[in-house]
Protein backbone atom coordinates (compact mmCIF):
# COMPACT_ATOMS: atom_id res chain seq x y z
CA UNK A 1 0.00 0.00 0.00
CA UNK A 2 1.86 3.36 -0.62
CA UNK A 3 1.64 5.79 1.87
CA UNK A 4 -1.50 8.47 2.24
CA UNK A 5 0.32 12.09 2.03
CA UNK A 6 -1.75 13.92 4.75
CA UNK A 7 -1.46 17.32 2.58
CA UNK A 8 -3.36 20.58 3.62
CA UNK A 9 -4.33 23.40 0.90
CA UNK A 10 -2.75 26.28 2.11
CA UNK A 11 -4.44 29.49 1.95
CA UNK A 12 -3.32 31.05 -1.67
CA UNK A 13 -3.26 34.15 -0.31
CA UNK A 14 -0.82 33.45 2.84
CA UNK A 15 1.07 30.18 2.12
CA UNK A 16 0.20 27.99 5.56
CA UNK A 17 -2.35 26.80 7.54
CA UNK A 18 -2.34 27.16 11.27
CA UNK A 19 -5.04 24.79 12.90
CA UNK A 20 -6.49 24.76 16.51
CA UNK A 21 -7.16 20.89 16.52
CA UNK A 22 -9.15 19.17 19.58
CA UNK A 23 -10.55 15.41 19.24
CA UNK A 24 -10.63 12.57 21.57
CA UNK A 25 -7.64 10.84 20.34
CA UNK A 26 -4.27 11.29 17.82
CA UNK A 27 -6.25 10.44 14.61
CA UNK A 28 -3.17 10.24 12.46
CA UNK A 29 -1.07 7.16 11.35
CA UNK A 30 2.55 6.38 10.87
CA UNK A 31 2.92 8.82 8.02
CA UNK A 32 4.74 11.78 6.37
CA UNK A 33 4.03 14.55 3.96
CA UNK A 34 5.83 17.24 1.56
CA UNK A 35 5.16 19.71 4.45
CA UNK A 36 6.91 21.33 7.33
CA UNK A 37 4.97 21.39 10.01
CA UNK A 38 5.00 22.59 13.75
CA UNK A 39 3.09 21.03 16.68
CA UNK A 40 2.49 22.17 20.18
CA UNK A 41 0.80 19.93 22.60
CA UNK A 42 -1.47 21.72 24.94
CA UNK A 43 -3.45 18.55 26.22
CA UNK A 44 -2.83 15.41 25.89
CA UNK A 45 -0.63 11.81 26.70
CA UNK A 46 0.99 8.80 25.06
CA UNK A 47 4.30 9.43 22.96
CA UNK A 48 5.27 10.31 20.05
CA UNK A 49 7.56 8.77 17.21
CA UNK A 50 10.04 10.90 15.36
CA UNK A 51 12.04 8.88 12.81
CA UNK A 52 13.82 6.45 14.78
CA UNK A 53 12.65 8.32 17.88
CA UNK A 54 10.11 7.54 20.45
CA UNK A 55 9.22 10.27 23.63
CA UNK A 56 6.53 10.00 25.99
CA UNK A 57 3.81 13.38 25.54
CA UNK A 58 3.44 16.08 28.08
CA UNK A 59 1.67 19.38 27.73
CA UNK A 60 4.33 21.74 26.37
CA UNK A 61 5.72 19.25 24.24
CA UNK A 62 6.23 20.86 20.91
CA UNK A 63 8.04 19.80 17.64
CA UNK A 64 9.09 20.80 13.80
CA UNK A 65 9.37 18.44 11.79
CA UNK A 66 10.55 18.40 7.83
CA UNK A 67 9.33 17.32 4.82
CA UNK A 68 8.85 13.48 4.39
CA UNK A 69 9.86 12.57 8.21
CA UNK A 70 7.86 9.57 9.26
CA UNK A 71 6.03 10.21 12.41
CA UNK A 72 3.14 9.76 14.64
CA UNK A 73 1.15 10.80 17.65
CA UNK A 74 -0.09 8.21 19.42
CA UNK A 75 -2.89 7.60 22.70
CA UNK A 76 -2.17 5.21 25.21
CA UNK A 77 -5.65 3.14 25.14
CA UNK A 78 -6.07 2.86 28.81
CA UNK A 79 -6.35 7.03 28.80
CA UNK A 80 -7.90 7.52 25.24
CA UNK A 81 -11.31 7.24 26.65
CA UNK A 82 -10.55 9.48 29.44
CA UNK A 83 -8.48 12.30 27.39
CA UNK A 84 -9.00 15.14 24.92
CA UNK A 85 -6.61 16.18 22.87
CA UNK A 86 -5.57 19.62 21.81
CA UNK A 87 -2.98 20.80 19.87
CA UNK A 88 -1.42 23.78 17.78
CA UNK A 89 -0.51 22.92 14.43
CA UNK A 90 1.61 25.18 11.94
CA UNK A 91 1.62 23.43 8.36
CA UNK A 92 3.52 25.15 4.97
CA UNK A 93 5.49 24.54 2.04
CA UNK A 94 8.45 26.92 1.14
CA UNK A 95 7.12 26.64 -2.58
CA UNK A 96 4.32 28.40 -1.87
CA UNK A 97 6.23 31.65 -1.13
CA UNK A 98 7.84 31.47 -4.33
CA UNK A 99 11.49 30.79 -5.66
CA UNK A 100 13.38 33.53 -4.36
CA UNK A 101 11.97 34.64 -0.83
CA UNK A 102 13.94 31.81 1.21
CA UNK A 103 16.75 32.06 -0.86
CA UNK A 104 17.65 36.02 0.23
CA UNK A 105 20.82 36.42 1.90
CA UNK A 106 18.58 37.82 4.92
CA UNK A 107 16.99 34.03 5.17
CA UNK A 108 20.20 32.53 5.84
CA UNK A 109 19.68 31.31 9.49
CA UNK A 110 15.96 30.37 8.94
CA UNK A 111 17.06 28.12 5.19
CA UNK A 112 19.47 26.58 8.49
CA UNK A 113 16.61 25.69 10.20
CA UNK A 114 14.76 24.47 7.64
CA UNK A 115 17.43 21.86 6.82
CA UNK A 116 17.72 21.16 10.42
CA UNK A 117 14.17 19.87 10.44
CA UNK A 118 15.37 17.26 8.17
CA UNK A 119 15.80 15.41 11.50
CA UNK A 120 12.76 16.78 13.43
CA UNK A 121 13.45 19.40 16.36
CA UNK A 122 12.42 19.32 20.12
CA UNK A 123 11.68 22.84 20.79
CA UNK A 124 12.25 23.61 24.59
CA UNK A 125 13.12 26.56 26.60
CA UNK A 126 12.14 29.93 26.29
CA UNK A 127 11.90 29.74 22.68
CA UNK A 128 9.45 27.05 23.25
CA UNK A 129 7.19 29.52 25.52
CA UNK A 130 8.17 32.46 22.55
CA UNK A 131 7.02 30.71 19.86
CA UNK A 132 3.83 29.22 22.04
CA UNK A 133 2.99 32.61 22.38
CA UNK A 134 2.94 33.65 18.67
CA UNK A 135 1.19 30.05 17.67
CA UNK A 136 -1.48 30.90 19.62
CA UNK A 137 -1.88 34.37 18.22
CA UNK A 138 -1.87 33.78 15.03
CA UNK A 139 -5.17 32.13 14.64
CA UNK A 140 -6.90 35.53 15.55
CA UNK A 141 -5.02 37.40 13.31
CA UNK A 142 -5.23 38.65 9.40
CA UNK A 143 -3.49 39.71 6.83
CA UNK A 144 0.04 41.79 6.85
CA UNK A 145 -0.17 40.91 11.06
CA UNK A 146 -0.76 37.21 10.39
CA UNK A 147 1.49 36.49 7.49
CA UNK A 148 4.14 38.52 10.05
CA UNK A 149 3.92 36.67 12.71
CA UNK A 150 4.14 33.60 10.93
CA UNK A 151 7.82 34.73 9.65
CA UNK A 152 8.41 36.00 13.08
CA UNK A 153 7.90 31.96 14.27
CA UNK A 154 10.16 30.47 11.88
CA UNK A 155 12.92 33.59 12.77
CA UNK A 156 12.69 33.26 16.58
CA UNK A 157 13.09 29.18 15.83
CA UNK A 158 16.33 30.07 13.52
CA UNK A 159 17.89 32.69 15.85
CA UNK A 160 17.73 30.30 18.66
CA UNK A 161 19.33 27.05 20.49
CA UNK A 162 16.67 25.80 22.10
CA UNK A 163 15.89 23.43 19.22
CA UNK A 164 17.66 20.52 19.33
CA UNK A 165 17.64 17.14 16.91
CA UNK A 166 15.05 14.50 17.77
CA UNK A 167 16.13 11.38 14.86
CA UNK A 168 18.82 10.30 14.94
CA UNK A 169 21.47 11.37 12.71
CA UNK A 170 22.02 8.33 10.44
CA UNK A 171 17.84 7.50 9.97
CA UNK A 172 17.18 8.95 6.44
CA UNK A 173 13.62 9.04 5.52
CA UNK A 174 13.05 6.73 2.15
CA UNK A 175 9.42 7.49 1.72
CA UNK A 176 9.09 5.05 -1.38
CA UNK A 177 10.16 1.92 0.81
CA UNK A 178 7.46 2.74 3.38
CA UNK A 179 4.59 0.63 3.53
CA UNK A 180 2.16 3.00 5.70
CA UNK A 181 -0.23 0.21 6.12
CA UNK A 182 1.96 -2.92 7.82
CA UNK A 183 3.26 -0.02 10.49
CA UNK A 184 -0.03 0.81 11.12
CA UNK A 185 -1.17 -2.77 12.30
CA UNK A 186 2.55 -3.06 14.43
CA UNK A 187 1.83 0.28 16.10
CA UNK A 188 -1.95 -1.04 16.92
CA UNK A 189 0.00 -3.97 18.17
CA UNK A 190 2.58 -2.32 20.69
CA UNK A 191 -0.04 0.31 21.59
CA UNK A 192 -2.22 -2.72 22.97
CA UNK A 193 0.38 -4.37 24.36
CA UNK A 194 0.14 -2.89 27.55
CA UNK A 195 1.80 -5.76 29.90
CA UNK A 196 4.75 -6.00 27.12
CA UNK A 197 3.79 -9.54 26.25
CA UNK A 198 4.56 -9.70 22.60
CA UNK A 199 8.13 -10.74 21.26
CA UNK A 200 9.43 -10.82 17.85
CA UNK A 201 8.33 -13.90 16.88
CA UNK A 202 4.08 -13.30 18.19
CA UNK A 203 4.80 -9.72 16.58
CA UNK A 204 5.81 -11.36 12.95
CA UNK A 205 3.07 -14.41 13.10
CA UNK A 206 0.29 -11.87 13.44
CA UNK A 207 1.38 -9.79 10.70
CA UNK A 208 2.41 -12.52 8.38
CA UNK A 209 5.89 -12.51 8.24
CA UNK A 210 8.44 -14.84 8.91
CA UNK A 211 10.49 -13.60 11.46
CA UNK A 212 13.34 -12.58 9.83
CA UNK A 213 11.52 -10.81 7.03
CA UNK A 214 9.53 -9.07 10.25
CA UNK A 215 13.25 -7.95 11.40
CA UNK A 216 14.46 -6.24 7.96
CA UNK A 217 11.14 -4.62 7.45
CA UNK A 218 11.05 -3.51 10.90
CA UNK A 219 14.38 -1.92 10.95
CA UNK A 220 14.05 -0.65 7.67
CA UNK A 221 10.89 2.08 8.94
CA UNK A 222 12.23 2.66 12.40
CA UNK A 223 15.93 2.40 12.27
CA UNK A 224 16.01 0.08 15.20
CA UNK A 225 15.24 -3.85 16.05
CA UNK A 226 12.13 -4.54 17.03
CA UNK A 227 13.16 -5.59 20.90
CA UNK A 228 15.15 -2.06 20.98
CA UNK A 229 12.13 0.07 20.01
CA UNK A 230 9.13 -1.93 22.14
CA UNK A 231 11.66 -1.83 25.15
CA UNK A 232 11.73 2.17 24.68
CA UNK A 233 7.80 2.15 24.25
CA UNK A 234 7.83 0.53 27.42
CA UNK A 235 10.01 3.38 29.03
CA UNK A 236 8.49 5.93 27.41
CA UNK A 237 5.38 4.40 29.55
CA UNK A 238 6.68 4.33 32.81
CA UNK A 239 7.70 8.12 31.96
CA UNK A 240 3.98 9.08 31.44
CA UNK A 241 3.57 7.11 34.31
CA UNK A 242 6.20 8.77 36.70
CA UNK A 243 4.88 12.48 35.57
CA UNK A 244 1.62 12.23 36.46
CA UNK A 245 1.13 10.48 39.85
CA UNK A 246 3.02 9.25 42.53
CA UNK A 247 2.90 5.23 42.39
CA UNK A 248 5.47 3.09 43.50
CA UNK A 249 8.26 3.16 40.55
CA UNK A 250 8.25 -0.74 41.19
CA UNK A 251 4.50 -1.04 40.17
CA UNK A 252 5.39 1.06 37.51
CA UNK A 253 7.92 -0.74 36.21
CA UNK A 254 5.44 -4.20 36.37
CA UNK A 255 2.70 -1.92 34.56
CA UNK A 256 5.07 -1.42 31.57
CA UNK A 257 6.12 -5.04 30.83
CA UNK A 258 9.60 -5.17 32.55
CA UNK A 259 9.32 -8.10 35.33
CA UNK A 260 12.83 -7.07 37.06
CA UNK A 261 12.98 -3.78 38.68
CA UNK A 262 16.90 -3.81 38.20
CA UNK A 263 16.40 -4.20 34.77
CA UNK A 264 13.78 -1.12 34.30
CA UNK A 265 16.02 0.62 36.17
CA UNK A 266 19.15 0.10 34.11
CA UNK A 267 17.31 0.58 30.96
CA UNK A 268 15.44 3.56 32.15
CA UNK A 269 18.81 5.37 32.92
CA UNK A 270 20.71 4.19 29.59
CA UNK A 271 17.47 5.96 27.54
CA UNK A 272 16.91 8.63 30.18
CA UNK A 273 20.50 9.53 31.84
CA UNK A 274 18.68 9.66 35.22
CA UNK A 275 17.13 6.77 37.33
CA UNK A 276 13.25 7.26 37.56
CA UNK A 277 13.21 8.75 40.82
CA UNK A 278 15.09 11.70 39.26
CA UNK A 279 12.97 11.55 36.16
CA UNK A 280 9.98 12.22 38.00
CA UNK A 281 11.28 14.91 40.36
CA UNK A 282 12.61 16.92 37.05
CA UNK A 283 9.17 16.00 35.25
CA UNK A 284 7.24 17.37 38.21
CA UNK A 285 9.90 20.90 38.41
CA UNK A 286 8.74 20.94 34.08
CA UNK A 287 5.54 20.61 34.16
CA UNK A 288 5.17 23.04 37.26
CA UNK A 289 6.78 26.07 34.88
CA UNK A 290 4.41 25.31 31.99
CA UNK A 291 1.79 26.35 33.86
CA UNK A 292 3.49 29.25 36.21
Amino acid sequence: MKPIFQKLIASPEEGFVCKDWRAKGYECPWHFHPEFELILVLKGGGYRVVGDNITALVPGDMVFLGPMLPHIWQNEIATRRSRTVHQLLLQFETKSFGDILFRLPSMASVRRLLERSARGLHVVGPTREAVGRRLAELGALAGFDRLLCFFQILGTMADSNDCHPIASAGFTAQPDRYDQDVMNRIFGLLNGDQAGEIRLPEAARRIGMSERAFSRFFRLHTGKTFPEFRNELRVGRACRILSEDGRNIADVAFECGFTNLSNFNRQFLRLKGVSPGEFRCQMRQKLAEVYT
